[in-house]
């Protein structure tokens, strides 16, 4: 992986680099997510689509298993990681076969199959590691959604283990430093300058720092691919159209400028921002949690949502959710990647003005009413690449600010809503 520096050249990163048996599992994930967004295609309703987050963060949790697992310990050098990671790949293949049979009603079958690779994980982590670094409670939180899982194959309300499951282990993935508070201390609320402290202070137990350079990449390797998903579902509905479906080409080249303004829209400016920080905090595991485990799963579902909405876009007779799914995707990725977020500026109107443009992103889908289903996407399409070029200034400026201490950045935006509450403008938690 390389960074760009001021004057524009590559300069090596420092950090573990991802593995090759890393890109094989992604084949298998990709696979799988792609089975996800087919199943919003074959029933293009809102209830189809929350059933499709919710398997879709089933298996972002999983791979993000493995994400972790070989940022903290694995090696390609070692046997052993490369085995546990080949060996999680053959359940979480037979999960993406039966993720149209979850959409049916009949979850069973990757219910068995997601225990099964969680108890390959709780077993690499019971594996013995580098000195220092203790990954029980890690064992036993993915033995316990093993646990889970296999119940959930013969219990009736199987989504309420899952989510249980889920979120206890997002509870001890990524742990970070934990405060204390003494007896007889009140409860007081951090103001938003010193939450980002805590999460820019490097661990203090290095066993638990994550590789930023590693994880930027692992992640931004996965954001490629789920954006492929896109490209293919373009370039597949080209095989049907005659040459002469003017319209057709038209909203082909869309879609595949869509599909560069949103990797303009990541790789350029999110990205960056987000690995600069987790370099300069040290690793730290709460920070990455925020920016990466939790931060990346709505975009990165935006993403198969607009894939499923330029697919349906594209066919002879378009649903009416067809649009829909495609604009608001592209809010939930606007949002999820803060394009429109003005670092340093806390005035109400660029709140407002942020909430505006998301809620104009959304409504491009009532041009559907006037006009045909690929011409929307050909507007979406400029929509999308207005929103680059307006976020390139916005994420320049905003990483110029940063410099190498993101710290005394947030500080000064702090001294700022003081300043201005002191004056009488906003108030000082705004």
């Amino acid at each position: 992986m390389t960074d760009v520096d001021e004057s524009g050249k590559g300069t090596a990163a420092h950090g573990k680099r991802v593995g090759w048996v890393e890109l094989y599992l992604d084949l298998v994930f990709v696979f799988a997510v792609a089975q996800v967004a087919h199943g919003v295609v074959a029933d293009p309703h809102w209830m189809r689509a929350a059933a499709a987050l919710g398997l879709f963060a089933t298996l972002w949790w999983t791979w993000i298993g493995f994400a972790v697992l070989y940022n903290r310990r694995g090696d390609d050098s070692r046997a052993a990681d490369r085995l546990f990671v080949l060996a999680g790949t053959i359940p979480c293949g037979i999960a993406a076969t039966q993720a149209h049979h979850v959409f049916e009603g009949h979850p069973a079958v990757f219910a068995v199959a997601m225990a099964g690779v969680r108890l390959i994980l709780a077993a690499a982590h019971r594996w013995p590691a580098r000195p220092g670094l203790d990954q029980s409670r890690i064992s036993w939180g993915y033995a316990v959604s093993a646990v889970l899982f296999g119940v959930s194959a013969i219990f009736p309300y199987t989504w309420v283990l899952w989510v249980f499951a889920l979120l206890q282990e997002a509870g001890f993935l990524l742990l970070g430093d934990r405060r204390r508070r003494h007896r007889g201390e009140s409860p007081q609320r951090p103001s938003p300058a010193d939450q980002w402290r805590v999460l820019l202070k490097p661990p203090s137990d290095p066993n638990l720092a994550v590789d930023s350079a590693h994880l930027a990449e692992r992640f931004g390797l996965f954001m490629i691919l789920l954006l492929g998903e896109l490209v293919i579902t373009v370039g597949t509905a080209a095989l049907e159209r005659p040459a002469d479906d003017v319209a057709y080409w038209a909203s082909l080249v869309a879609g595949l400028v869509m599909a560069g303004a949103l990797w303009w829209l990541y790789f350029s400016s999110a990205a960056r921002i987000y690995e600069r920080m987790l370099d300069l905090s040290g690793g730290n595991p709460a920070l990455a949690y925020s920016l990466y485990a939790v931060g990346h799963l709505f975009p990165a579902f935006a993403l198969l949502l607009i894939a499923a909405g330029v697919n349906l876009s594209l066919h002879e007779s378009p649903p009416q959710a067809a649009v829909w799914f495609t604009t608001i995707g592209l809010a939930m990725y606007l949002a999820g990647t803060r394009v429109f977020s003005v670092p340093g500026r806390p005035h109400w109107y660029t709140s407002l003005a942020r909430g505006a443009a998301l809620a104009a992103t959304v409504c491009l889908a009532f041009l559907g009413r006037v006009l045909p289903a690929p011409v929307v996407v050909v507007v979406i399409a400029a929509w999308a690449v207005g929103s680059a070029v307006v976020s390139a200034g916005i994420r320049h400026r905003a990483l110029d600010r940063m410099g190498d201490d993101p710290v005394a950045f947030l500080r000064d935006i702090q001294e700022q809503r003081l300043r201005r509450a002191t004056e009488g403008r906003v108030p000082p938690n705004r």
